[in-house]
């Protein structure tokens, strides 16, 4: 092999992370600015119209993005399978549980929504309020963001949890104005081996789930939503970085979207408060993810034993 064909992987990988690169800043400059200085009328006065223009130009800031894994990454296959039973539409009000393995998670999820489902929002933590542009856009745009407190500073000071459920009610209370999916990674941090063996968890392929902010959100909004919908992503070939998703490293993504009957007891109850209620959500979520667990499995052993099943979902780009 010539030492010429041995630069040219390299050298589209540099000219891949480039354009990349100089078109997500390009849109990152071109549509915060909009969205920060309309989030500032509302300190003034609270506007529907506002936020409806607010989240078209974020679907458009994000609608980029799309464009780009379309046009620069054309060898991604992806196959994506939807519950015959789940009705998805953008006038919808969604709850959303999700694995998570990576930054590209969200990504994915943006990919998949933008089409089908209206803006997605997570609970993140408050410090990425500090990201210029970007983590004041989550705070404008209504993601509910969690201040992190140690179980120490709690302890020493029990109003900080009481605090932050608060506020974390109050932005959950703030999407019903408008449609919404808020989306939960209930593991509450990124899967990886290191973690999965220090918690000793009994799931092959999950990190235990914290229940806690899906009973809130369920508590707040359960009678309300359109559906608890549950999606499982799976990379066949490993979870990638960012930074390998769009240099091209990242082949396949598997993606399964199905719908969660919510049982009545769930909606009305106390986590807080209950011990007995919070013991049986706890079972009930355990129950969920051990078939989540089960699934990735299935996906798994289904790549494994048949190659790649690229399914190119064409219809809603």
């Amino acid at each position: 092999m010539s030492s010429q064909s041995k630069k040219q992987p390299l050298l589209k990988k540099i000219s891949r992370a480039l354009a990349v690169g100089s078109v997500i800043t390009g849109s990152t400059f071109f549509h915060g600015p909009p969205v920060l200085a309309l989030g500032l009328t509302k300190l003034i006065k609270k506007s529907r119209k506002v936020d409806e223009t607010n989240i078209h130009i974020t679907n458009s800031w994000l609608g980029v993005n799309n464009w780009l894994i379309d046009h620069v990454l054309p060898e991604l296959k992806w196959q994506i399978s939807i519950d015959e039973h789940l009705d998805l539409s953008m006038q919808g009000r969604y709850l959303m549980m999700c694995n998570h393995q990576s930054w590209v998670d969200t990504t994915v999820n943006q990919y998949f929504g933008l089409t089908r489902m209206p803006l997605t929002r997570f609970f993140t933590k408050w410090e990425l309020i500090f990201i210029p542009f970007v983590g004041q856009a989550f705070k404008i745009l209504g993601f509910p963001m969690m201040k992190r407190h140690t179980k120490q500073q709690i302890a020493a000071n029990p109003m900080l949890k009481k605090r932050d459920l608060e506020e974390s009610r109050k932005a959950c209370e703030q999407l019903l104005s408008q449609p919404f999916t808020l989306l939960n990674y209930l593991e509450g941090t990124r899967f990886s081996p290191e973690k999965h063996a220090k918690q000793n968890s009994p799931y092959q392929h999950l990190l235990k789930p914290k229940a806690g902010g899906l009973a809130l959100a369920l508590n707040i909004l359960g009678d309300k939503i359109d559906a608890l919908v549950d999606m499982t992503i799976v990379y066949p070939d490993g979870a990638p970085d960012y930074d390998d998703f769009w240099l091209g490293n990242v082949q396949r993504i598997a993606i399964d979207v199905r719908k969660i009957e919510i049982p009545d007891w769930v909606l009305g109850g106390n986590y807080e408060e209950d011990p007995e209620y919070r013991e049986r959500f706890q079972q009930w979520v355990d129950a969920l993810w051990t078939e989540k667990d089960q699934l990735i499995q299935r996906m798994k052993q289904n790549f494994a034993e048949n190659g790649p099943i690229a399914k190119e979902d064409n219809e809603a780009r």
